[in-house]
């Protein structure tokens, strides 16, 4: 089951890079070529101009939460969730090339979030 999600995740960095390369052949702005090195200022700005388009959309996610606002005493029922699932493919699309843009492979992504997700728990096993 961990190789099929390998697979997922080596084709979703597969699907993204190829999109960045059409955006890179049609748009005079976009990186023709990547890993950016991160040690110049036009890199960092990049990835920086990245990230924070993709925080917009991490927004448009918030304003479908109708029902976030804790001092609201009224409900609103209808959620499109369709829509909060468009728009978090949204931001992680960004999130993606940014990361693209800066060498993470699926490999070193996949091992990073192992390593993460094994200290955040290890962290509520120690009351942290």
């Amino acid at each position: 089951k961990g190789l099929e999600l390998m697979d997922r995740l080596t084709t979703v960095f597969t699907m993204q890079e190829a999109f960045m390369r059409r955006l890179a052949s049609s748009n005079d702005s976009f990186p023709k070529e990547w890993p950016l090195d991160m040690s110049l200022k036009a890199s960092q700005v990049e990835v920086r101009d990245i990230i924070y388009h993709s925080m917009g959309e991490l927004f448009e996610i918030v304003q479908e939460l109708k029902n976030s606002k804790k001092h609201r005493t009224t409900e609103i029922k209808e959620l499109d969730r369709s829509k909060l699932v468009y728009e978090s493919v949204d931001a992680f699309k960004l999130l993606l090339e940014a990361l693209i843009l800066i060498g993470v492979t699926p490999d070193e992504f996949f091992e990073a979030y192992v390593i993460k997700d094994k200290l955040i728990n290890e962290r509520i096993d120690q009351k942290y």
